[in-house]
């Protein structure tokens, strides 16, 4: 993706949160230069993940296949041991988080407004294929049931709780609107508990075409040397 591109996405996610109410931390809206003169105090930060992420999913057409999120906390156990994590997350109609599951994490995925969020769902065996069994879920602590394929949509303040092991995709609905969804969840790690069943890669391949509006995560040791 260009970084153009990028910070043109970010600027829209901006104004979405805005109008919504939806704030986010200080840090959220730091330059280069901010970064670096805060470097020192953010070791929390760094080590943690916390900060603006996008990503097309390796497809190259980030309008289709991607998304844009913030994590705003989020655990390290080298650090303070906090066993949770949340994210904001700004979804676009039929723009699509390819099926994916996690080895470790037990999710919660809400839809904080905007327009109807659909959820695909599928179990996983033992080698990560997937199985043709109903597959069982909370949705705001309700146990439901759907086919192995199945959707689940998720109207404004509704959300389903995803365990382990769950293939799971998700895309706001054609004609509803973008959504803001949310996640709250056990510690995330996006290097290590993402088992994508064909998407080629989690993190994009940015073409430099101008400077970074706002640091991704991906950018804080190159750019600012967060080490």
């Amino acid at each position: 993706m260009k970084r153009s591109e990028i910070n043109s996405y970010i600027r829209e996610a901006e104004a979405i949160l805005k109008k919504n109410n939806f704030r986010l931390p200080p840090w959220a809206f730091w330059s280069v230069n901010d970064w670096k003169q805060n470097k020192k105090d953010c070791k929390n930060i760094f080590d943690s993940s916390l900060g603006w992420d996008l990503t097309d999913f390796g497809s190259g057409d980030y309008l289709t296949t991607g998304l844009l999120l913030v994590t705003l906390r989020n655990g390290n156990n080298l650090l303070d041991k906090k066993p949770y994590a949340e994210k904001v997350m700004i979804v676009k109609e039929n723009q699509e988080t390819p099926f994916h599951f996690h080895w470790s994490k037990t999710e919660d995925i809400i839809n904080r407004g905007g327009g109807r969020l659909i959820i695909e769902l599928c179990n996983s065996d033992k080698n990560d294929e997937y199985t043709s069994t109903p597959v069982e879920f909370l949705t705001d602590g309700i146990s439901r049931e759907v086919e192995a394929g199945g959707k689940v949509v998720l109207a404004p303040g509704e959300s389903i709780t995803l365990r382990t092991g769950i293939y799971h995709r998700f895309y706001a609905e054609k004609g509803s609107g973008t959504v803001i969804a949310g996640e709250v969840s056990m510690t995330n790690d996006d290097a290590k508990d993402n088992r994508f069943y064909s998407a080629p890669g989690r993190f994009p391949e940015i073409i430099e075409d101008e400077e970074p509006y706002r640091l991704l995560v991906g950018d804080y040791n190159r750019v600012i040397g967060e080490k």
